[in-house]
């Protein structure tokens, strides 16, 4: 099994949580985002149903929200992120070339082929990296593809992304061992914030 590294701050547990906060371990163990925001439970009680909502199910369906979540963090180079939610991207059925082109282990145009697909990609690229403000052609290309509750959204997803970006980078949150392993076992690198 792969090991992980250790967090900037202690992860709280059931046992070391504050009273308010330990609802959310009834169940096991959390993971990292929820024992990390533990450590100050008024923003838990508010910041996960945000990320709950934003990230959750909705009416664009769990394919172009794992487009989002793994280009976001793959650009914005969020280890945790990227090594979490290539798992997620595989088990929500996304085939083993796209995770690699959305991690930017090979290009994206040989793995996707979809117009609205790439629209998105570009778009996801736009907004994370920066200004934050895609051009007119792209916009009107992602009009052409998406309609404006779908931009919204897709707009938001990005941008909640990069937010849970920062903090897990930041913070220096553990990927669970068993999610590194699996990546390992697939040929992915330990560290996929090095470039290929």
């Amino acid at each position: 099994m792969v090991t992980a590294m250790p967090s900037r701050i202690e992860l709280m547990a059931q046992s070391t949580a504050p009273i308010s906060a330990q609802p959310y371990f009834a169940n096991g163990d959390p993971g990292p985002l929820v024992a990390a925001w533990a450590q100050v439970p008024e923003l838990l009680s508010v910041t996960l149903p945000f990320v709950g909502a934003v990230l959750g199910p909705s009416s664009l369906g769990v394919r172009p929200k794992e487009l989002c979540i793994l280009r976001t963090s793959a650009v914005l180079a969020c280890r945790y992120c990227v090594e979490t939610h290539t798992e997620v991207a595989l088990d929500v059925g996304l085939e083993l070339d796209e995770v690699r082109a959305l991690r930017g282990d090979i290009g994206v145009e040989s793995a996707f082929d979809e117009p609205a697909e790439l629209a998105l990609l570009a778009w996801i690229d736009a907004v994370a990296l920066g200004p934050g403000e895609p051009s007119d052609d792209l916009t009107a290309e992602m009009h052409r593809h998406w309609r404006d509750f779908e931009i919204m959204e897709l707009t938001l997803l990005v941008a909640t992304t990069v937010m849970l970006n920062r903090f897990a980078t930041s913070l220096q949150l553990p990927t669970n061992p068993n999610t590194l392993s699996r990546l390992a076992e697939l040929g992915f690198s330990r560290d996929p914030t090095e470039t290929p």
